[in-house]
């Protein structure tokens, strides 16, 4: 199953988080740089535990993502603009490579390479994942995650049962 770790989910949050302040409140020095905030601001806002967060920023910051702002009013701020980390950079840099399927690394032996029929089609999903996590910011979370009227659950399920069904063949192409 594929699914990220606690420690990549926390980064995203915090990252996000991070975001969401450097558009809102820009430091008043005019220097463009965003507010300072301590680890301990972003783990009561984010609900993530202190300890934890405290290694998670840490790496963040080795990672190039964070920057840390040392003295009395210390803390981290984002090294670089939202729209320029993208989710497959952070997770990486938690969690190390990711791999679907052994037969991608370089180091892996598998006795049923040879007569495999799903490297290729698994290598496609494999890059297809790369990719589109590669094309999502953390802006682009932000953005996404803002609060958008939906329509009552019930409201949208009887538009799908309303919907032409399109894998149904028309009526025209079964003649």
């Amino acid at each position: 199953m594929l699914r990220l770790t606690k420690k990549a989910d926390y980064s995203l949050i915090a990252l996000k988080y991070f975001a969401a302040r450097q558009l809102g409140s820009v430091a008043p020095s005019g220097s463009g740089q965003a507010a300072v905030l301590s680890a301990k601001e972003v783990a009561d806002q984010c609900g993530i535990p202190l300890p934890l967060l405290s290694k998670l920023l840490q790496k963040l910051g080795k990672s190039g993502f964070l920057v840390a702002e040392y003295g009395t009013n210390g803390g981290y701020r984002l090294a670089r603009g939202p729209q320029f980390i993208s989710a497959l950079e952070v997770i990486r840099a938690i969690d190390g490579p990711i791999v679907l399927a052994n037969c991608f690394t370089a180091d892996s032996f598998c006795g049923y390479s040879d007569r495999c029929t799903l490297k290729r089609p698994l290598r496609r999903i494999h890059e297809g994942i790369l990719r589109l996590l590669d094309s999502v910011s953390i802006q682009d979370m932000l953005l996404d995650s803002e609060e958008v009227p939906h329509e009552p659950l019930a409201a949208q399920l009887v538009a799908l049962q309303s919907a032409p069904n399109s894998l149904q063949p028309q009526a025209s192409a079964r003649k």
